[in-house]
């Protein structure tokens, strides 16, 4: 009985992990060419301007993934298209 409880938990567990590690990697901001996206310090710049403390950002296959403080003080990966700056929700 023990053992059986032991895998049932092991792989919700593993369930749980690979579905976190997959939970964005489908995310779609722009399908625009790389030379029409404006820099990630634009991005940076305007997030400042309103509050944000970025942490970290990266560039995916079609968005600017941003690690941060929103305005509100709460910590956030967010997703931007890099042509508009507009938000993308997952």
């Amino acid at each position: 009985m023990k053992r059986s409880y032991s895998r049932l938990v092991l792989a919700a567990l593993l369930a749980v992990t690979a579905n976190l590690a997959s939970a964005h990697g489908n995310v779609v901001c722009t399908k625009a060419p790389k030379s029409e996206w404006k820099s990630h310090e634009e991005l940076q710049k305007k997030l400042v301007a309103e509050g944000w403390v970025i942490r970290r950002m990266e560039a995916t296959n079609s968005c600017y993934e941003v690690y941060a403080k929103d305005p509100k003080g709460k910590r956030v990966e967010a997703f931007f298209d890099p042509v508009t700056f507009a938000r993308v929700e997952e």
